[in-house]
């Protein structure tokens, strides 16, 4: 029988998908390609000749194109490359299935164009569904780009022969007309199965509380965490506090704007603004940055306990990263971290009280057993989400748009 022919189509790579791409085809599940601009094309050749070009019609980074309509262009430009691609290669081998991100390699242009069912990720629709700290607000421009995009977004998961998105939430974003067309699946991760969970620190470890998210953004709650720190202290704690991640790195929401508009560059952006309200909170966190995975992976070790203060997203493989790797997780009772923590079995689900996680916090604290206890849960769960245990999923639901699309045209099964 012949193996499902899947190609994966982004502006980047390795991207979204990409680590699916490579362990569908080293697996044998599938016979995978990749799809993706030139540059990144030639950087990751060493990785296999299944990693494939494509030359988007005109420029897709930077300023280019009518503001309130840039991402919709940018779309239009990946899409016209993507069906030139796509329609040479249809000429030598036949497709079953193209795999598209709704932003970096959007369908849009493939509908009814090429021989293939197309799978769609929206991660969520738009901002306007996703949601923002009201004190940070998206200005007029901002809102009206945002309608423009998410008009292309639901137009994905109505051509599309199945659409995936990454959580329960984020679906729950989409109208209810369309939730029917979209399925939940979180991205797989990669880590070394057979390393053993640290259980010890050494003699000298220094109790740490950590803060671990790619961006330090309103959206993850650094905000949340720096004055958790600060009441910590106040209450006399004795702990090492870290926070891991990008300061600078784009965000999930709008303060940004506001930090620029307020501080007119006296202040380089939102963690910065909020230590000015917390210096003692700033005297005590030790900013680590952004670091290479391998270092990432080794402070993560180091930390004891970590707080998710979440306010909005959709899913984040950061923390699941940290709850597979044995993490001791706080994080709010709402939005997806409800899907991922089990309240008292892998971490603990808290309220929007500052009293409530600061009494959690010292408790916890004093309870080496339950944090114990939460760790092994917590890597217990997250190894379902190794690409070899989500693989398997994936193909069905690569085979449920296959069969979507045989049935939308009629065709013999």
């Amino acid at each position: 029988m012949r193996k499902p022919l899947i190609v994966f189509t982004g502006a980047v790579y390795p991207g979204q998908f990409g680590l699916l791409c490579d362990y569908l085809r080293n697996a044998g599940l599938a016979e995978t390609y990749f799809l993706t601009t030139p540059g990144h094309q030639k950087r990751n050749a060493h990785r296999g000749a299944h990693i494939l070009g494509f030359q988007p019609d005109g420029p897709i980074v930077g300023d280019v194109g009518y503001y309130y309509a840039r991402k919709v262009e940018r779309s239009s430009r990946i899409g016209r490359g993507l069906h030139a691609a796509l329609d040479q290669f249809q000429k030598i081998r036949k497709i079953d299935v193209v795999v598209c991100h709704s932003l970096w390699g959007a369908p849009h242009l493939l509908f009814d164009e090429i021989d293939a069912a197309i799978v769609s990720y929206v991660e969520f629709p738009s901002y306007h569904a996703h949601g923002w700290d009201p004190d940070y607000p998206p200005d007029l421009s901002q809102r009206h780009a945002d309608r423009l995009t998410e008009m292309l977004n639901f137009h994905q998961v109505l051509k599309s022969d199945l659409t995936l998105c990454p959580s329960a939430y984020a679906k729950s974003m989409f109208p209810s007309e369309l939730r029917g067309r979209v399925e939940v699946q979180f991205e797989g991760l990669d880590f070394d199965l057979d390393t053993p969970m640290r259980t010890a620190q050494s003699p000298d470890h220094r109790f740490t509380i950590g803060f671990a998210a790619r961006d330090l953004s309103n959206a993850k709650g650094v905000d949340v965490f720096i004055r958790l720190v600060d009441k910590l202290l106040a209450r006399g704690i004795d702990a090492r506090f870290v926070a891991i991640g990008d300061p600078d790195a784009k965000t999930y929401g709008y303060e940004a704007q506001w930090v620029q508009r307020t501080y007119k560059g006296e202040v380089k952006n939102f963690c910065e603004h909020v230590l000015r309200q917390h210096p003692r909170a700033a005297e005590a966190i030790e900013f680590i940055g952004k670091l290479p995975y391998d270092a990432y992976v080794s402070r993560l070790e180091e930390v004891d306990m970590f707080l998710y203060p979440l306010r909005h997203g959709v899913g984040n493989w950061g923390l699941m990263e940290v709850l597979a790797r044995g993490g001791c997780v706080l994080a709010p009772n709402r939005g997806y971290t409800a899907e991922m923590i089990f309240d008292d079995v892998n971490g603990r689900l808290l309220p929007d009280d500052d009293d409530a996680w600061i009494e959690e916090i010292l408790a916890l604290r004093n309870d080496p057993e339950r944090r114990l206890r939460y760790r092994r849960a917590a890597r217990t769960l997250g190894l379902r989400y190794h690409i070899k245990s989500v693989a398997p999923r994936y193909m069905q639901l690569f085979n449920q748009a296959v069969a979507n699309r045989r049935e939308r045209i009629g065709a013999p099964a």
